[in-house]
């Protein structure tokens, strides 16, 4: 069985689509917390194109497994 590298799919409407700050966190999407990068990107794809005629609104994949073990080196992708 291959190792867990969680990943977090979440994203939202931004002040500004340059930046990386939310206009509202209480509107937030989380998506989803997936087992492996692959299944991450598939969800932020699906998720991203169904907002793309929102320039304001974008999403993020968070490597979890990284926060949780900041000495393993990278692994994914």
């Amino acid at each position: 069985m291959a190792k867990q590298l969680l990943h977090l799919v979440f994203g939202g409407e931004l002040v500004d689509p340059k930046g990386v700050e939310f206009a509202d966190l209480s509107k937030l999407d989380i998506v989803g917390i997936y087992p492996n990068y692959a299944e991450a990107e598939k969800a932020w794809r699906a998720r991203a194109q169904a907002t793309v005629d929102d320039a304001q609104t974008r999403y993020f994949i968070v490597h979890l497994h990284r926060l949780l073990d900041p000495e393993e080196p990278p692994r994914d992708q």
